[in-house]
């Protein structure tokens, strides 16, 4: 649990700095959005924790029932499926509900941003995007 924990702090919200971010100067170009498509976020890899957390309830769970031979194949059987339900958890934890973002800058240039959904972004509306030595975000004026 640990493990997810300090990995919670990962996002795709254009609300949202890190630390090293903030205080930096940062470009922004205006535009009008095009086309907005929803998208899901995926983090790139897992962590691992899911499996072990899962593998070790299910192992855990396993062990109680039974007893000799049996005991040993349930402990077995039970960490394999609780690795299995774990890694699945994780996964699901990953995702993140988004947004594709297709922005006609005011000099002609189209660009393409994904960032989270936590902010209402509709075609024809006017926005900035800020970039600079990090992620571009797609904010409202």
């Amino acid at each position: 649990m640990a493990v997810l924990a300090g990995c919670a702090n990962d996002t795709a919200s254009g609300s949202v700095y890190s630390y090293g971010q903030a205080q930096r100067e940062q470009i922004v170009r205006t535009g009008t959005v095009e086309a907005v498509r929803n998208v899901v976020i995926q983090k790139d890899s897992s962590s691992g924790a899911g499996v072990l957390a899962g593998g070790a309830l299910g192992g855990v769970a396993g062990n109680t029932i039974g007893g000799g031979r049996g005991n040993i194949l349930a402990t077995i059987g039970g960490g394999i499926l609780g690795a299995v339900a774990g890694n699945a958890v994780e996964n699901q934890v990953g995702k993140t509900q988004g947004l594709e973002i297709t922005v006609r800058l005011d000099n002609g240039e189209t660009r393409v941003i994904a960032q989270a959904a936590d902010v209402a972004i509709g075609v024809g509306q006017r926005v900035r995007l800020i970039s600079g030595n990090g992620p571009t975000r797609v904010v409202p004026m």
